[in-house]
């Protein structure tokens, strides 16, 4: 579904990914771990078209989307849930969910964004007339994970979707990410929060100054605990 090989990408001089490879299958939930400044988000943010790539090549579904634009590539069915969330806190919610529908190029209509909206985030409905900035952290990562999946994306780009979110909050919004992959959509997940995301996934990369440290399923991780740890050691600022 997904291959990424060999991409390198620079700020300036300062060169943010180092010949980074990494496949995600069709179906399949596929992690990024790594400490804070290890090129993560440059990575999810390259594929999505956010970023200009240096060396190397992307390929979604045996189509080349290496400096395409964000659009095009949304169009083609990849979805990006950004670091942050970024809701429009001043539209309501159902017009930010409406923008969702922009992105899937007729592939969803408002009928088929209900259901969705009954069946996976039925929580958003009692405030579809509200501001986008009146919900809790937790309810506008629900928001911006559903207006992602209002475009029917092939694939999910999740980038750190824990961030900022109390403990109980993380628990619902990673059941969530677990009940779509479950119902067969592709999931590529950056997350700092590497235990939870570990489990999460059928595999993991941990990025590591713009490298690829490692790479192994939760079991391959898990007895590798001495090398996982020293993956994230150092400063990588």
């Amino acid at each position: 579904m997904l291959a990424v090989t060999e991409l390198s990408v620079a700020y300036g001089r300062v060169q943010a990914l180092r010949g980074v490879s990494l496949t995600v299958e069709e179906g399949e939930t596929v992690a990024v771990v790594g400490p804070n400044g290890a090129g993560k988000s440059t990575l999810l943010n390259t594929i999505a078209g956010r970023l200009p790539p240096g060396d190397g090549r992307i390929t979604f579904a045996d189509k080349e989307i290496g400096g395409l634009e964000a659009e095009r590539i949304a169009r083609l069915g990849l979805g990006l849930v950004p670091e942050g969330r970024h809701v429009f806190e001043t539209l309501s919610v159902g017009e930010n969910l409406k923008l969702g529908l922009l992105a899937s190029a007729g592939r969803t209509t408002e009928a088929q964004l209900n259901e969705l909206l009954e069946h996976r985030f039925p929580v958003l409905i009692r405030y579809l007339d509200a501001p986008a900035g009146r919900l809790s952290g937790g309810e506008q990562q629900q928001l911006a994970i559903a207006r992602a999946m209002a475009a029917r994306p092939r694939m999910l780009l999740l980038d750190e979707p824990s961030l900022g979110l109390a403990p109980l909050l993380v628990d619902e919004v990673f059941a969530l990410i677990a009940q779509l992959g479950e119902e067969g959509t592709s999931i590529l997940i950056v997350e700092q929060n590497a235990h939870r995301a570990i489990a999460l996934s059928s595999r993991t990369y941990v990025l590591k100054s713009g490298e690829v440290a490692m790479t192994g399923d939760r079991e391959e991780l898990e007895r590798s605990q001495t090398d996982l740890t020293s993956a994230y050691m150092g400063s990588e600022d």
